[in-house]
């Protein structure tokens, strides 16, 4: 039927209850078109073919699968291709599913905070320490740049844990789906390219002040304030936002 590839961080879902609470909230959102990224061996493409009044398209960048999809599907609009780099898939607002692979899930993150507010939600199964560091709060170990950017640009609802048991072949680490909901109203910022820089040079050494951190992009008068006595980690998304304009 086709082979499982390691290279490209293939592992399959196969377990249908997993599948239906992940259909469930999906139907928690409004949306009209769909894209399915990494369809793999179709488990949950069945499904969304299924839905009714949908504009539902699949990218896989494996021709293997491709090919598969294609002949068991078709129905199915799929597009071979890789997710990092192809263009916007609708003109119209969508919605973006997948069962990331977990070694380019960040990249894939990033990919679509580059296309808010097109990208209106998305559902998705993480690696677990990755859905959580997207998910969390400030003050805990696991807030960080990840948390930051996403969090600006979407609401985030970690939604459940899915044991390594519910794919072929089981991967080494349990995962975790979780649900994006763009925001309507950005908190200001500078600009984007600030906000990012800001964040990620706050984070850079996890350990230190931010006066340590920022020294360099932020006037040595501006760094005298108490707020730079803290952490990156405390910062609230609304601090961060607001620390974009003292660039």
């Amino acid at each position: 039927m086709y082979r499982l590839k390691k290279s490209l961080g293939q592992h399959f879902l196969k377990d249908k209850q997993v599948i239906d609470k992940i259909l469930q909230n999906l139907s928690q959102c409004s949306f009209h078109s769909l894209l399915e990224v990494g369809p793999g061996g179709g488990a949950l493409t069945e499904k969304l073919l299924k839905l009714p009044d949908i504009h539902f398209l699949a990218v896989e960048v494996d021709k293997e699968k491709v090919d598969y999809l294609s002949e068991k599907f078709p129905e199915l609009k799929i597009i071979h291709g890789d997710f990092l780099k192809m263009e916007k898939p609708f003109k119209e607002p969508f919605s973006i599913i997948g069962n990331f692979p977990y070694n380019i899930s960040s990249q894939i993150l990033f990919r679509i905070v580059d296309w808010f507010p097109e990208v209106e939600n998305v559902v998705g199964m993480f690696q677990k320490e990755v859905a959580q560091r997207i998910a969390a709060s400030p003050g805990s170990k696991s807030f960080g740049i990840i948390s930051v950017l996403i969090q600006y640009y979407y609401d985030v609802q970690f939604l459940f844990t899915v044991k390594k048991e519910a794919f072929n072949p089981p991967p080494k680490v349990e995962s975790a789906v979780i649900r994006l909901t763009a925001r309507k109203n950005l908190l200001a910022i500078k600009d984007n390219a600030s906000f990012r820089k800001i964040v990620k040079t706050a984070f850079s050494q996890r350990r230190k002040t931010l006066r340590n951190n920022l020294k360099g992009i932020i006037s040595a008068e501006k760094l005298n304030d108490s707020l730079f006595d803290r952490r990156a980690e405390t910062l609230s998304i609304k601090e961060f936002a607001s620390l974009s304009f003292e660039l």
